[in-house]
């Protein structure tokens, strides 16, 4: 806990104290060019995966994202010039391992949460001038089959095909309306 108030102090100081501020008008641009990019990402990864859930369920859509959600991202984020992650407090796939800047948003949202208060996208300049776009992945209940409680919306099966493509998984365990995660948009201009 120590640890994280610290790395919070730190990104908090290290960000206040750029002379890269975004003034209001550049938040709202950003905030609005996030959500459009957000928007479209989430279709085109949702459409895919919910085709493959159709057709076969879990065992068809747990090796389609392993195979290609990040390609379908990557598909996305040349499109829009941007840098797009997704990232979790609770990670399925390593590659999608939260940076320390990542941790201390996630932790602002589940923190807000707790508070019953509305998650908002948020903006920053990283120290290398680069803006990020920051936004909440809520939970659905279409998503509850792969990222539910094991033996309740997980079946043994299911469970079986995670820890098999994921041996470290840590993405169960959720109800509907959960923080999942979190949406890194990092725009290359």
């Amino acid at each position: 806990m120590k640890y994280l108030f610290l790395l919070s102090f730190i990104v908090i100081f290290v960000t206040s104290c750029s002379s890269d501020k975004l003034s209001l008008k550049e938040k709202q641009a950003y905030i609005a060019k996030g959500k459009e990019i957000g928007k479209a990402t989430v279709k085109k990864l949702g459409s895919k995966l919910m085709e493959k859930m159709k057709a076969g369920g879990p065992q068809q859509a747990i090796p389609f994202c392993n195979v290609k959600a990040m390609s379908l991202t990557e598909e996305m984020a040349n499109k829009y010039h941007v840098s797009i992650k997704r990232t979790s407090h609770k990670i399925r796939n390593e590659k999608n391992k939260p940076t320390e800047v990542e941790k201390v948003i996630i932790e602002h949202y589940l923190t807000t949460i707790s508070k019953g208060e509305k998650l908002k996208p948020i903006v920053k300049k990283d120290v290398a001038g680069k803006v990020h776009f920051y936004a909440p992945i809520k939970l659905e209940g279409k998503c509850l089959a792969c990222h539910g409680v094991v033996g309740e919306q997980v079946t043994s099966k299911t469970d079986s095909i995670l820890k098999a493509l994921y041996p470290n998984d840590k993405a169960t365990g959720f109800k509907i309306g959960d923080l999942r995660g979190i949406v890194n948009i990092t725009f290359n201009e």
